[in-house]
């Protein structure tokens, strides 16, 4: 299990090297992430595997890692209680466009794979 607790650090790591090195605009964990997917899907990685213990374990305990948010919002109370409209409005609108975006996205896709393959010619036919 420490092996696949690594993997997914170094995973991260590499996706933190990468878009510093490459000026990505994503940021490092989510290209670790796609690193580790690619990975996952080449050599075909069964959920039992240790990596699926490790990810069932951190997801597991997944509140914990809202807790430095929870506090955040404490912390900022004032500046929310301040600012609330367009903090809201943000919200909104961004919770909106994402799933506008998705649905578009997930419209066009769902076409795409709908339509029929284009023939093609068949080798020495006249």
């Amino acid at each position: 299990m420490a092996a696949a607790f690594a993997l997914l650090i170094a995973c991260q790591l590499i996706g933190e090297l990468l878009r510093a090195a490459l000026h990505l605009p994503l940021p490092g964990p989510v290209i670790g992430m796609l690193l580790l997917t690619g990975l996952l899907v080449r050599r075909g990685v069964a959920p039992e595997a240790p990596l699926g213990r490790v990810a069932d374990g951190l997801i597991g305990n997944m509140g914990l890692l809202f807790v430095p948010a929870g506090v955040g919002i404490i912390a900022q109370l004032g500046l929310l209680q301040q600012d609330w409209l367009p903090i809201l409005v943000g919200l909104v609108v961004s919770t909106v466009s994402g799933l506008v975006v998705t649905g578009l996205v997930m419209h066009r896709v769902s076409q795409a794979r709908e339509r029929p393959a284009p023939a093609s010619p068949a080798v020495g036919a006249r």
